[in-house]
């Protein structure tokens, strides 16, 4: 005897706890309890032979057969879409998404910005962190992250590079001399990540360049860094893109202080077939291909005498 087919109505229940990762937080957008989010999961794995999630540190993952599921009802959701007027924008709902403060700030801000504009029923949820790529990442369907992210069952997309450099205010310099050479670096003290919290290598590059440096102010938000750097904390290895914008920052010895690293976008499979969230990644690639060369810091560069 062939076992039935499972209902649409579970299909979707599991759609929208693939989205979110949570029972209470897909049951609140489908006005559900907990509990009858729970027993309708179990109802669709009794029906398909299977276990569809798995529990992970960050919620609920899909397995291969939940991923299976997904993607039928995925195909449900946009057929009962078309049963309306065929009006209503595909780009809409909510996309959650994670990225570093400098990121956030000055590319997926315009890029969410400009997209919104035309798509105004699309909500973005852009969670602040600087951190690997996650291995489980129930509820965030984009990912921006410093470095080549080591993914699997994800889609991981290379979006450019920017360049970080040591700076220190006009009046600090003032105060404390204007070093000039590297080894004349270790009298001033570091305003930079807190090392024991720091997750992601690629950004160690000042105890790399300047292990002599010891620490002035440390802190996990670049924009800190920043403010600090200009209100005399010490010298800050600062992402050149942020710390440019600022005519009290002098760019010190260029030449030598000078590392350049890649922002990389790591999407789930799954996330990437909802249009919201592919109209957000395309965002995301246009905003920084728009703002390559002020990545890079490639505009007039500020030496100690200017």
């Amino acid at each position: 005897m062939a076992t039935p087919a499972p209902s649409p109505d579970l299909l979707l229940v599991l759609l929208e706890v693939s989205r979110s990762g949570k029972f209470t937080t897909a049951g609140e957008g489908l006005g559900l309890n907990h509990t009858t989010v729970a027993r309708k999961i179990a109802a669709l794995e009794k029906s398909l032979g299977g276990r569809v999630l798995v529990r992970s540190a960050g919620g609920w993952e899909l397995t291969p057969l939940g991923e299976q599921a997904v993607g039928v009802a995925e195909q449900v959701a946009a057929a009962v879409s078309r049963l309306g007027e065929g009006a209503e924008d595909p780009v809409a709902g909510v996309v959650r998404m994670t990225a570093t403060d400098g990121f956030s700030a000055y590319i997926a801000s315009p890029a969410v910005a400009g997209l919104r504009a035309e798509h105004p029923g699309l909500t973005v949820e852009l969670v602040t962190v600087t951190r690997r790529a996650m291995q489980q990442r129930s509820g965030v369907d984009i990912e921006v992250v410093v470095g080549q992210p080591q993914v699997h069952r994800a889609q991981a997309v290379r979006l450019g590079d920017y360049t970080l450099g040591m700076y220190a205010s006009r009046d600090y310099l003032a105060r404390h001399g204007t070093p000039g050479n590297p080894e004349e670096m270790a009298r001033h003290g570091l305003v930079y990540f807190v090392d024991s919290m720091l997750q992601v290598d690629d950004l160690d590059a000042p105890r790399r360049l300047a292990p002599e440096m010891r620490d002035g102010l440390t802190s996990t938000n670049v924009f800190v860094h920043v403010e600090a750097t200009r209100a005399g904390a010490g010298v800050g290895f600062l992402p050149c893109f942020m710390a440019d914008r600022h005519e009290d920052l002098v760019r010190l010895l260029p030449d030598y202080f000078r590392e350049q690293l890649p922002y990389w976008m790591v999407l789930r499979a799954d996330s990437l077939r909802q249009p919201s969230v592919a109209a957000v990644a395309d965002a995301l690639k246009r905003q920084s291909e728009l703002s390559r060369s002020m990545l890079l810091g490639d505009g007039e560069e500020r030496g100690e005498d200017s």
